[in-house]
């Protein structure tokens, strides 16, 4: 079974994919484009969003272990001022990148720090931080791009991480389906599947074979499957596109369901 990205893989990944974000706001037309994925903000407003989440990333995972994010983060952003000017803009956004790596290495990827998911199946820890960021920044990447008319598709490598990563971190809980027990898959065109059972113990991921491998009961056991390429899984995931740009097999009502769920413990 192939492993998850290591640390040293996901830094590398938040600086390139910060790179290709100050590059599409190098090259905007303007910064008060509005950004079609996120309704309401501008490409500013999303500048300010990203750079931002990295400085108060930065600060909780250099705070250490904790049971709420450091106070002075929190007034930190919500006081943030950013510049308006390009030049200065990108300049600032790229201290915040550095700033967020410069934590997360001092950290090492096993320091403990407050999170926003403490019942899921992702670590409260600077490396669990590193790597819901990579998708953070991937995915705000492709709003960014898609705000200027030139949408790219998320990277392989990181999104089939990111594929794993939502579904632990953002799905996982031991809250109650308060629904019929069931449970979604998903496929990776790459070759990587993962099945998100929910029942009355909660929702919890695993990997399971990709579909040529699958048979007999355990192939049908899903209310609902997902096939497309990782970047587009993860997309959907993000509702940035919608179930039907997919292939989606079985009763796609249970994608609603799922999408409308809010657990009472997260």
């Amino acid at each position: 079974m192939e492993k998850n990205l290591e640390f040293p893989d996901l830094l590398p990944l938040i600086d390139e994919r910060s790179a290709a974000f100050r590059a599409v706001v190098a090259t905007a037309p303007r910064l008060d484009v509005e950004v079609p994925t996120c309704p309401g903000w501008t490409l500013f407003d999303l500048v300010k969003h990203l750079g931002g989440g990295d400085r108060f990333w930065a600060a909780i995972v250099g705070a250490g272990p904790a049971d709420a994010p450091p106070a002075e983060a929190v007034a930190a952003r919500a006081a943030l001022e950013v510049p308006q000017e390009r030049e200065a803009l990108l300049a600032w956004l790229d201290a915040s990148t550095q700033l967020l790596l410069g934590a997360l290495r001092a950290a090492g990827p096993e320091s403990g720090c407050w999170t926003w998911w403490p019942a899921s199946q992702s670590p409260r820890t600077a490396g669990g931080t590193a790597r819901h960021r990579v998708q953070e920044t991937a995915v705000h990447t492709y709003d960014a791009q898609l705000a200027v008319g030139a949408p790219q598709p998320l990277p392989a490598g990181s999104a089939l991480d990111g594929v794993e990563e939502f579904l632990f971190t953002v799905c996982g809980t031991p809250s109650a389906w308060p629904h019929k027990a069931t449970a979604f898959d998903f496929h990776a065109a790459e070759g990587r599947s993962w099945r998100l059972t929910v029942d009355g113990d909660g929702a919890r991921t695993t990997r399971i074979p990709a579909p040529a491998a699958a048979t007999g009961e355990d192939a049908n056991a899903a209310g609902a499957s997902v096939h497309g390429t990782a970047g587009e899984l993860v997309l959907y995931l993000y509702d940035r596109i919608q179930a039907h740009s997919l292939q989606v097999d079985g009763d796609a009502g249970l994608l609603d369901l799922l999408r409308a769920w809010e657990p009472e413990e997260k």
